[in-house]
Formats: C-alpha cells, sequence, structure tokens
C-alpha cells in the first residue's frame, strides 16, 4: 500500500521515508493538504497530514469520495479537523498524542530569553558592526514570577526550566501536576496568575473553552512590564487584542510561534509577496514582539518519535487495532 504524506518539510522526507521503508511505500508532498490539494489524494487509502491541514467538511467529503479511509496527523493538536464529518464518513482518525515536551517548553524559553534581552536587535546590529548597548537592556529572572497556563508534560518541562532559574511559579489548569507542585509551584486562578506574573507561557490545548484565553480582559490584567510567550496555539491569544496593547506602549517582549491565522502562511515562503494580513504585519513591526512559524516542536529527537507513531498509526489501522492515538475510530 502506498501512503501520501502533505506538508511534509525538506528536513522531515527522510525521516518518513526510512520509517516506513519496511512497512509500506509512503510518496511525500510538500504542498499542505486543503481544499485545492485534497484531489491529488484520489486513490489513497491513507493520507498523512501536517499540523497546519485544513480537514473541514469540504476537504473531508473530497477525501472520502476519493477512496480515503484513514488520515493519520502528524500531531498532537487536532482543532483542524471536524471529527463529526469524519464519523460521518466512516474514515479512520488518528494523531501523535505525545512526544518529547522539551523540545517545546526548551523553545518557549528559547523566546522568552531572547525578548527579554533583545537578542535579535543585538545580532541585527553586530551584523552591522553597532556595537551599542542602548535599548538592549533585559533583566534577571532569578527571583521573578512565572506563570504557567496549562501544566501538562510540556508545562511541567516549562516549570522545570523556570525553578531552575530560581523563580517563583505559579499554576493554572483544570487539574494540578502533584510534580509542579513538588517545584514549589502554588496554583491559583487565571487573574492572580496573569496580575503576579513577570513571564507568563501558554501551555494549553486549543479547543472552543480556550479559544482567546488571552483576550482583552487578560492582557489588560497582566503587567505592563510582563512577558508573553504563546508556543501552543494560535487561538490562545486574540491578536488583535494583543496588537492594541502593544501599541500602547506594554509589556517587555512577547515571543510567539504560533499565530491564529498561521494557515496559508507559516511554513511557506510568502518573502516576495505582499501580507494580506493586516494584523500579523502590524505585529512583526513592534520591536520586543518576535513570531517564529511554528517551530517549536521542530527538532531530531520530536520529529522522530512523531513519525514513529505516525508509523505505529497505520499499522495499527491495517491490522484493524485501536490505540490512544486514535480520534475516530473504524466505523
Amino acid at each position: 500500500m502506498e501512503i501520501l504524506a502533505f506538508g511534509v518539510q525538506a528536513d522531515e522526507k527522510p525521516l518518513i521515508e526510512h520509517a516506513f521503508q519496511d512497512h509500506h511505500e509512503v510518496r511525500c508532498l510538500d504542498v499542505f493538504l486543503n481544499e485545492d490539494t485534497a484531489p491529488i489524494a484520489a486513490g489513497y487509502e491513507i493520507v498523512s497530514s501536517s499540523v497546519n491541514a485544513e480537514l473541514d467538511a469540504p476537504v473531508l467529503e473530497t477525501l472520502a469520495a476519493g477512496g480515503t479511509r484513514m488520515i493519520a496527523q502528524r500531531s498532537t493538536g487536532f482543532n483542524n479537523i471536524d471529527l463529526r464529518v469524519a464519523e460521518r464518513l466512516g474514515m479512520t482518525v488518528a494523531r501523535v498524542s505525545y512526544y518529547s515536551p522539551y523540545a517545546v517548553a526548551e523553545f518557549a524559553w528559547t523566546l522568552a530569553l531572547a525578548v527579554n534581552r533583545r537578542i535579535v536587535r543585538a545580532a541585527t546590529r553586530t551584523r552591522d558592526f553597532d556595537f551599542r548597548l542602548d535599548g538592549l537592556m533585559g533583566r534577571d529572572l532569578h527571583g521573578r514570577t512565572a506563570g504557567v497556563l496549562g501544566t501538562g508534560k510540556i508545562g511541567e518541562a516549562f516549570a522545570r526550566i523556570a525553578h531552575g532559574f530560581g523563580m517563583r511559579l505559579l499554576g493554572w489548569d483544570v487539574a494540578e501536576n502533584p510534580a509542579c507542585a513538588e517545584l514549589g509551584m502554588r496554583y491559583v486562578d487565571k487573574d492572580q496568575l496573569l496580575a503576579e506574573s513577570d513571564l507568563v507561557s501558554l501551555h494549553v490545548p486549543l479547543m472552543p473553552q480556550t479559544q482567546h484565553l488571552i483576550d482583552a480582559a487578560a492582557l489588560k490584567a497582566m503587567k505592563d512590564d510582563a512577558i508573553l510567550v504563546n508556543s501552543s496555539r494560535g487561538g490562545l491569544v486574540d491578536t488583535a487584542a494583543l496588537v492594541a496593547e502593544l501599541r500602547e506602549g506594554r509589556f517587555t517582549g512577547v515571543g510567539l510561534d504560533v499565530y491564529e491565522s498561521e494557515a496559508g502562511l507559516f511554513f511557506l515562503d510568502k518573502s516576495l509577496e505582499a501580507i494580506e494580513d493586516d494584523i500579523l504585519a502590524r505585529l512583526v513591526t513592534f520591536p520586543n514582539v518576535l513570531v517564529t512559524s511554528h517551530q517549536a516542536y521542530y527538532t531530531e529527537d520530536a520529529l522522530r518519535q512523531i513519525v514513529a507513531a505516525t508509523v505505529r498509526n497505520v499499522l495499527d489501522y491495517t491490522a484493524g487495532r485501536r490505540s490512544e492515538n486514535v480520534l475516530v475510530p473504524h466505523s
């Protein structure tokens, strides 16, 4: 059986091909799965999608009409998939429920440190042989407060690094993580966390109840000199409200690896095109904002785990087995 994999990055392709070589043939495409590209999958029973695929009703119906019966998404998040439609169409959907939490947690810290110590501005200056320090002053994080919204595996890894910096820890989640409590984390309500934290990092999944978790009111509750980091899902932050606060000169720094309207932009070269998204265009002009293109997960270790899990999901499907990765089972 040949599997069609959409949205495969150049670094990812050899890992996918090697992982599948003893099991199935795999055809890797660099285009993302959406309404325009879905017809390419005609005749493929199994399709593998990436995190920025658009698997809404029209796409799923096109895939089903072409004979696709299984979707193996190479990510943990699945808010881009209409699971109810997939179930109606009799399609099996699986995801990667776990991969290295350190990849994302470490990158979140990379963003936090970069905006705190003005690393991008400093590097740009020194490339022009400008070695002044004006405007590059940061702050010690030791002794300050880190607020972690979402204390699962990634949030815990982020908190452990914060603990290593000697930071006070505040947490918010539907359930407390004993490992975080052992680090000295105190669980509080969201408003208190936002009001007291010098650094706020988001590590919750995107669901209807977490859409715009950081909205205009939440942003106003934060300290004027706080740092905000989002390496989870773009929809957690109301970006228009964030831009409004940044225009008022608020926040020491904002590090975003995700953006709520990133589909059709992230992972693509848009450098020669006019960007029609006015909010993103304005966001990247702020000197205290650092935006990266959803790369927090992008380490060799994490990719190997993602690909291995995807292979297992495909083998489970062909063998009629069901694992914890299955979101919509065999009909």
